[in-house]
């Protein structure tokens, strides 16, 4: 079966990334500890490269590829509740939806965490915390969602995508 390259290495370094990051952060790490809070730099660091990366990359990957202009959701919401196909090599606009929510998250979770650690004026502040922790859990059930939606999407088309994440290939 014929593959075409749709995720390029710094995207799939990116997404990884993050992910161990989140994992680790959310469910191993001490809270506050340095490896939470260096960890906590790298994701930063990496949202900031994949920011820009939207800007200057090609293909699936450009922001204007995937970005989930009204048209675009309504065509893909019709054709879910249609039954019929929908198939892009990128992000679906409603996949797009969540994965800009999920990066807004993390730079909530950026700012939050820079904030606690790193100013005098918000060390300790009770809402500052709450913010994080809201951040930290709102994006967990976005990773749930996504996780879900690629299972889907996975079943629905008869293609792996989860492995596409991997290899950066996907069927033609």
């Amino acid at each position: 079966m014929a593959t075409v390259q749709v995720w390029d290495p710094l995207i799939r370094i990116f997404h990884w990334t993050v992910a161990v990051v989140f994992v680790a952060n959310y469910f191993f790490n001490e809270k506050g500890g340095d490896l939470h809070i260096i960890l906590g730099y790298t994701a930063a660091g990496m949202l900031v490269l994949r920011f820009f990366w939207g800007f200057v990359s090609h293909g699936a990957a450009r922001w204007s590829d995937f970005f989930p202009t009204p048209s675009r959701l309504v065509a893909h919401w019709s054709s879910l509740l249609r039954g019929d196909g929908y198939r892009r090599l990128g992000h679906t606009p409603l996949g797009a939806v969540v994965m800009i929510l999920m990066m807004s998250c993390l730079a909530g979770l950026a700012a939050t965490g820079y904030m606690m650690e790193e100013t005098d004026m918000f060390w300790g502040v009770e809402w500052v915390k709450d913010l994080h922790w809201g951040f930290a859990t709102t994006l967990l059930g976005l990773v749930v969602l996504h996780i879900l939606g690629a299972l889907y999407e996975s079943y629905r088309l008869k293609e792996n995508l989860p492995l596409s994440m991997i290899t950066g290939r996907r069927r033609r």
